[in-house]
């Protein structure tokens, strides 16, 4: 009877812990639409030796059409800016996402702090899968409650927690960067 017991409080457990880890996932895109500040970033392997600072634009998205957004923002790559632009498209998986034939893959989760949001995303183009986690905001501001939803959530995934990055933002592009806009999505 104990047995069964511990086996039953067990089961509880593991579903309470299990649910922790579940955020809603974006229910709509056109909530997405708007301007979007990257406040901090999670990358799977160690950056201790790589640190450097990382600066971040604005991120403009757009909701062409039902079941597809269109991010659009500029990059720093070796000094320059490169202005890009990619579109990803909702799969039928409730909160995922794909795009470049289906091997990259993006979730996006709510947050109960007001105007935030976690992409998740996988890369299984590489030869071996990659994960990063973005925290995403309407103000470029930090807002503490919303990094330790961040902190918790990529804890929950596997990610080093000094892998986690708070960028420097940048509100203005340079008017002499390069445009390349990725077009490949999968349906």
């Amino acid at each position: 009877m104990k047995s069964l017991l511990l086996t039953v409080t067990l089961f509880v457990l593991v579903a309470v812990l299990q649910a922790q880890d579940d955020l809603p996932f974006l229910s709509e895109e056109n909530k997405l639409s708007g301007i979007w500040f990257v406040k901090a970033i999670a990358i799977q392997r160690n950056l201790a030796e790589k640190r450097r600072p990382v600066v971040v634009f604005p991120h403009r998205v757009t909701c062409p059409e039902q079941g597809t957004l269109e991010v659009r923002t500029t990059v720093m790559s070796e000094g320059q800016c490169i202005k890009v632009g990619f579109r990803i498209q909702r799969t039928e998986e409730p909160g995922q996402y794909t795009t470049f034939s289906g091997q990259m893959f993006y979730y996006i989760y709510e947050l109960p702090v007001k105007d935030h949001y976690i992409i998740y995303m996988e890369n299984l183009s590489l030869e071996k899968e990659s994960q990063r986690g973005f925290l995403i905001g309407r103000c470029p501001e930090e807002n503490l409650e919303a990094l330790e939803e961040f902190k918790n959530f990529t804890q929950l995934k596997g990610f080093f927690q000094e892998n986690i990055i708070v960028p420097e933002q940048r509100a203005h592009q340079d008017h002499n960067c390069q445009a390349i806009f990725a077009t490949s999505t999968q349906q």
